[in-house]
């Protein structure tokens, strides 16, 4: 009976999980609007960077509310907030609206993951943690695979690419009912509610540090894939946008694996070693990408990296919260503002891409946060 209850609260958590992964469209969105606006790489990349800025602003405010008006009911605001950032492009599309429209997708999404993470701390075991935020990433990522497929879909049969959002925002409508009518108990946070300097603080502690750092390089390398994967194949290959865009389709479809088979393997053995072996598959699945330029090749070093970044995030985010059980909250919010590497790598790697006039400058930009990972595994503890 316990194991059924779980399961049901556990069922809308995982819908605002496929809700999470809307923001993963901004990088097919991004190539679409940079033709239909007839943008450089450096401006059009400004738009994957306005999503992932407001991290920066909202993830420490956001652990701080959650607080306050407990985790649930932020997810709720975010979901929220998601909805009427997919509204907007429906009503209007020019340069400006779709820099808002982002920018509340963005701020959704901040809220989302900030509150998303510990509230499942509140359904399952510590045991069951690092693997059930994997199986929400497995999810997450199956709306991320989708998007430049129904992006594709939507412009080759309906006429306009745009209709993606009208299909995502009715399914944050739905997160957003069934996660209204669930009730989850959550316990008190003890003591004072932390200021914005105790937050802070905790950056103070080496492996909150670390790990806020190893947040911003696998959202830069994700962000940065799901937009220059397209380019590589239009640019090496001369084709046309609405094929190249299965190339994000790729990387998101082992993502979207290796999430699902991380939620097994994370269940039974280490998650160091599991880690270890993650950041092998991206540094291979990058050198391919430097060095072959036929499409098959390119199609398999994508996939190798969607297939290694898919459970850095739960692993470094469970460890953490597990470092600072006192501090969830908080070491959330942490964190999550670490997202603000999808704003800082897009735009180096922009100015790099526009430098060399090759993608090869986008890549090497994404090389150094991999070898950065590769570093950070020694940190992590065998749990």
């Amino acid at each position: 009976m316990k194991e059924k209850n779980i399961l049901l609260k556990l069922l809308p958590i995982m819908l605002a999980f496929f809700a999470m992964g809307f923001v993963d469209l901004v990088g097919i969105a991004t190539n679409y609007v940079k033709a239909d606006f007839n943008l450089s790489d450096t401006l059009a990349n400004i738009f994957p960077s306005m999503v992932f800025f407001w991290f920066l602003i909202f993830s420490v405010p956001t652990g701080m509310l959650m607080n306050k008006i407990g985790r649930r009911k932020t997810v709720l605001l975010s979901l929220a907030v998601t909805t009427v950032s997919l509204l907007l492009p429906m009503l209007s599309y020019s340069f400006v609206s779709m820099l808002i429209s982002f920018s509340l997708l963005g701020i959704g999404n901040a809220l989302m993951q900030t509150s998303l993470n510990p509230l499942i701390s509140n359904i399952v075991s510590n045991e069951r943690l690092a693997s059930t935020m994997t199986f929400g990433q497995f999810v997450k990522a199956i709306a991320s695979f989708l998007a430049p497929i129904i992006a594709a879909w939507a412009a080759a049969s309906l006429g306009d690419w745009k209709y993606l959002f009208p299909i995502f925002m009715v399914v944050a409508v739905l997160a957003v009912l069934s996660l209204g009518f669930t009730q989850i108990q959550e316990p008190k946070e003890e003591g004072e509610t932390s200021t914005f300097a105790q937050c802070f603080a905790l950056l103070g502690d080496k492996i909150i540090l670390l790990s806020f750092l190893g947040i911003m390089c696998h959202v830069g390398i994700d962000v940065g894939v799901n937009v220059t994967a397209p380019k590589i194949l239009i640019e090496r290959l001369g084709m046309d946008l609405s094929e190249a865009g299965y190339a994000t389709s790729v990387y998101f479809l082992f993502r979207t694996i290796g999430c699902l088979l991380g939620t097994f393997i994370l269940a039974k053995y280490s998650s160091k070693m599991f880690f270890l072996v993650s950041v092998v598959c991206m540094i291979l699945g990058f050198g391919g990408l430097f060095f072959l330029h036929d499409l098959t090749s390119i199609y398999i070093s994508i996939g190798l990296i969607g297939f290694g970044n898919s459970n850095i995030f739960p692993v470094i985010m469970s460890q953490a919260l597990l470092h600072r059980p006192d501090k969830k909250n908080e070491v959330s919010g942490l964190l999550i503002m670490g997202l603000f590497g999808g704003t800082v790598f897009p735009l180096i790697m922009g100015v790099a891409s526009d430098a060399m006039q090759s993608q090869l400058g986008a890549l090497s930009v994404m090389v150094i946060g991999v070898f950065y990972l590769l570093a950070f595994t020694l940190q992590l503890k065998n749990r």
